[in-house]
């Protein structure tokens, strides 16, 4: 699925995720209002609204109300094991397929600066 066939709420969720995963949020930390995100994104709000509360559904960010939401305690570690198994379940086996179709050795790819 391309990026552009995915809603804008999944976009952005990913967006959040990998600002987490990068350490821009760490476990703890307050995430950007849903109007400063959606500022930001040039996205309108309620889809923002969408996003936090698909990771608020996953037990990934916490509402404290009248302050904010924070990233919620082990949501790196939940993440990072949620986004292993789906690049391993289903971005690298085609990626592995087409190493292998072009006759890539291990250390090409190892030389090539990432």
């Amino acid at each position: 699925m391309s990026d552009e066939s995915k809603p804008v709420y999944l976009r952005l969720r990913e967006i959040i995720a990998a600002s987490i995963l990068d350490g821009d949020y760490r476990d703890g930390d307050l995430l950007p209002s849903v109007r400063a995100f959606a500022a930001q994104q040039g996205a309108n709000p309620l889809t923002v609204a969408k996003a936090y509360q698909s990771f608020q559904d996953d037990g990934l960010v916490v509402v404290k109300r009248g302050v904010g939401m924070f990233v919620a305690d082990g949501a790196t570690r939940k993440l990072r094991e949620a986004e292993r198994s789906r690049f391993l379940e289903s971005v690298w086996p085609p990626v592995a397929a087409q190493i292998r179709r072009l006759g890539i050795r291990l250390d090409e790819l190892d030389s090539q600066k990432v």
